[in-house]
């Protein structure tokens, strides 16, 4: 089997927290651009109950769609914007793995 390497590129990327993070999502208490609020009208996403791969609350997460569809973002999640300007969530171990900040 053949093997690659990934291309050195550079992203732009920000940790999201809590609605407003993300420097285009606009004031914290309206409805982000980005990362909107995570909604689902099912009793299993209330907002009490916990999402079991971060052991937050449903409620103080987001949701952003990819071009692969919806995701959630967890609280810690970074949100990267690719090289043709789609947005993705990353979990911090995974980010903290493959990417590394920028020095002029």
């Amino acid at each position: 089997m053949a093997r690659y390497r990934k291309k050195p590129v550079e992203i732009e990327a920000v940790q999201w927290w809590v609605n407003g993070d993300h420097p285009e999502d606009g004031h914290p208490e309206h409805e982000g651009r980005v990362v909107r609020y995570f909604r689902h009208p099912d009793p299993e996403y209330a907002g009490d109950k916990l999402h079991e791969p971060c052991s937050r609350i449903w409620h103080v997460h987001g949701w952003i769609d990819t071009l692969e569809g919806g995701h959630t973002v967890c609280p810690g999640d970074w949100i990267v914007t690719g090289v043709q300007g789609e947005r993705y969530p990353v979990k911090p171990d995974i980010f903290a793995a493959t990417y590394e900040a920028v020095t002029d």
